[in-house]
């Protein structure tokens, strides 16, 4: 199942599950889709979801949930009748991730959380003397949280070398770009100037996502990954829209989105 992962195929499941569940945050998990396509097909170490000694990844940007869900059904970790019980009342399965889920080690949504604790997460390993890497998945407006640069400053200050933060680059935030919010452009310098080996790549290269990760790391920092992405990529209506990180789509909009995604595939 693991080798039919890639960012499309999450895609299409994004879509599939938005649509039926009739629930929003459809951009920001196409977003990331190549992302975490990459991270559960070439990158993390994790033959199992319960082996004490696999990599770890926390998904900081929470509402980007959907992707993630849809990795762990094609990694083989849930079926895809749990999938498709997605927002459904009892399910596992909400708009953020929740611990208890294979392969989900902390429930996130408020944004800024999440790298402290994957902070505490790579520090862990090192008291334990463990080779298990730690990745935290971030969206870039994510970096207006003080707690983000708390824990940048931390983990460069006792040099946790196992620590990957990728950044989520698409520009947007729930209401407005997020240059007009709270510009940290250029992103890359800041993250350096915190003491991380910092590089920019295309976010939707699923060999530059992995290669970015494996590269040897500049005097024991940790890296800080910017990945440029588009918010909604591979449907055309949702590319770089803002009001696609909440609305739900209509059976017209599916029908168009999920032909985008196609043509999308195959060029």
């Amino acid at each position: 199942m693991g080798n039919q992962l890639s960012g499309d195929e999450v895609r299409a499941l994004v879509l599939a599950e938005a649509f039926r569940a009739g629930v929003g945050h459809i951009g920001p998990a196409l977003s990331v889709a190549d992302i975490i396509a990459a991270l559960y097909r070439r990158v993390l170490r994790v033959d199992r979801p319960d082996d004490p000694e696999r990599d770890r990844f926390v998904l900081s940007k929470g509402h980007a949930a959907l992707a993630l869900f849809a990795a762990i059904h094609l990694r083989g970790w849930i079926t895809r009748e749990e999938l498709a019980t997605y927002c459904a009342d009892g399910s596992r399965l909400g708009v953020h991730p929740e611990y208890g889920l294979p392969g989900v080690d902390l429930a996130t949504g408020s944004l800024g959380q999440g790298l402290p604790v994957a902070v505490g997460m790579a520090l862990a390993a090192r008291l334990q003397r463990s080779s298990r890497r730690v990745v935290a998945l971030l969206s870039d407006a994510e970096c207006n949280e003080g707690s983000v640069w708390e824990a940048a400053m931390f983990a460069a200050h006792h040099r946790l070398d196992g620590l990957t933060v990728i950044v989520d680059l698409n520009g947007q935030q729930a209401l407005a770009p997020t240059r007009d919010v709270l510009d940290l452009s250029p992103l890359a310098a800041r993250w350096a100037a915190f003491g991380w080996d910092a590089v920019e790549i295309d976010g939707h290269d699923e060999a530059a996502i992995a290669g970015a990760i494996a590269a040897p790391r500049r005097e024991g920092r940790p890296r800080a990954v910017i990945a440029r992405t588009v918010s909604g990529k591979g449907v055309s209506f949702m590319e770089g829209q803002v009001a696609w990180h909440y609305l739900p789509m209509t059976a017209a909009q599916f029908a168009q989105a999920t032909s985008d995604l196609r043509v999308a595939a195959a060029s």
